[in-house]
């Protein structure tokens, strides 16, 4: 089973094309001669629980100061929930509209499809340098990038302090192995608390929660060639010490199958959890609630677990006659430093690319999120590029936690997503 592969930067920037004066995005006179264009974008709502702070105010600033420096060049966002950015940009596509850019959650379909310009077609060798060595070649399909990063989140383990503190544990040394989390998880169910270690393992989160169990364990979703590996042997253990050593103890919910992270998380907050992974959207919420919590990096089988499971969005950019240098100027700017750090600091996401990690990191008002990125390099990302991956996801939703039940069978389970896999790829490599 592949162990996470250090990701570099030389095929990031490899072959890189030369671009116009304005795609190299400098805002300069070779933008400024681009004349009477309207890119079309669609783009995700990253705005809070409550609602508040949406997402089109920041872009309506980002094309405003655009605008100032590129006249010719207007831009047209459209925001929208999450998961359905996805089906607005599918219904343009259907239509024969579309659009110049998206910021979405998937690329492989398009990029397959030859819809997407390669990412060195419209970004200059300084920004795909500038992008975090994590993610320089997640957004490839075949070797090429296509899909630009656009924001990145991860899975830490969080803990609450006080019921550590009242079940005799030390809230400044969190397990640091799945054996030290089962004698805590013990712990806290002798005190009291509902819900020890939280597992959500339902169809809304079973694909992150799997794959961090599966790292922790030296496994993966993927081989070291490439191809599904959902039934490997440190899979298979992975799955069963879940349910012989947390769930048939009784030391997670009644059902993991059927228990989605949200519901989790609003119980974490409340104080009736212990422990969970989670992600930066967590700890948004614990701050509002004033939870007492800390966050440490993943317990793996033997030890602190060297990866953990990382997520992004990505910036798509369109074929379309005669948009490229628009396009490359408006993505050069979306790509300052200053609207990065702006994104990240605005709506609680690591920035994606070095430099704006750096400002955030040097911010003292972002403390809380520098665990997450000091992860971020060891992150291991969901196989988004391949074009089954989203078919994939949604079967490991529906059945993955069938594995952990107490007469579930994870050899069984796996084996029967395994072969579903293979199904998927095969179709896939048809289309």
């Amino acid at each position: 089973m592949r162990r996470r592969r250090f990701l570099g930067l030389a095929s990031g920037v490899a072959g890189s094309v030369a671009l116009t004066a304005a795609g190299c995005g400098s805002g300069g006179s070779g933008a400024s001669r681009i004349e009477g264009v309207t890119l079309r974008m669609v783009a995700s709502d990253y705005g809070d629980l409550e609602g508040n702070d949406l997402t089109q105010d920041y872009w309506d600033e980002v094309v405003a100061s655009f605008r100032k420096e590129n006249p010719g060049i207007d831009v047209e966002v459209s925001v929208h929930a999450p998961g359905k950015a996805e089906q607005k940009v599918a219904e343009l596509i259907g239509n024969g509209r579309a659009p110049d850019l998206a910021q979405i959650g998937s690329f492989a379909d398009h990029a397959a499809a030859g819809r997407l310009y390669r990412a060195e077609e419209v970004l200059s060798i300084p920004v795909q340098a500038d992008f975090v060595p994590a993610l320089s070649t997640a957004g490839e399909l075949r070797r090429v990038r296509y899909a630009m990063p656009f924001t990145a989140n991860l899975q830490l383990l969080f803990y609450n302090r006080r019921l550590f503190a009242e079940a005799g544990l030390d809230p400044e040394e969190p397990p640091r192995s799945w054996e030290e989390l089962k004698q805590a998880a013990i712990a806290l169910r002798a005190t009291g608390v509902d819900v020890p270690y939280g597992l959500p393992l339902g169809s809304e989160e079973a694909p992150t929660e799997a794959m961090t169990w599966m790292l922790g364990n030296g496994g993966g979703y993927v081989g070291d060639g490439g191809m599904y590996a959902l039934n490997a042997p440190a899979n298979v253990q992975a799955m069963g010490w879940l349910r012989d050593e947390l769930v048939d103890r009784g030391l997670t919910t009644v059902n993991p199958a059927v228990t989605n992270r949200q519901g989790l998380f609003n119980l974490f907050t409340g104080g009736h959890v212990g422990m969970l992974n989670g992600d930066l959207s967590l700890t948004r919420q614990a701050d509002r609630k004033k939870t007492d919590y800390g966050t440490a990096p993943l317990p793996g089988r033997d030890g602190p677990s060297d990866t953990t499971t990382g997520s992004a969005s990505w910036m798509l950019a369109f074929r379309r006659e005669g948009n490229r240098d628009a396009v490359a100027a408006f993505l050069a700017h979306v790509y300052r430093v200053e609207n990065q750090f702006a994104f990240a600091h605005r709506y609680h996401t690591l920035p994606v690319t070095v430099s704006a990690s750096d400002q955030m990191r040097s911010d003292r008002r972002h403390a809380r999120m520098r665990p997450f990125l000091d992860q971020l390099g060891a992150a291991e990302f969901f196989p988004s590029n391949k074009v089954s991956w989203g078919r994939v996801s949604r079967e490991i939703g529906l059945y993955v936690g069938q594995a952990v039940l107490a007469d579930g069978d994870p050899a069984a389970v796996l084996g029967t997503l395994q072969r579903t896999a293979e199904k998927e790829e095969e179709a896939a490599r048809e289309l």
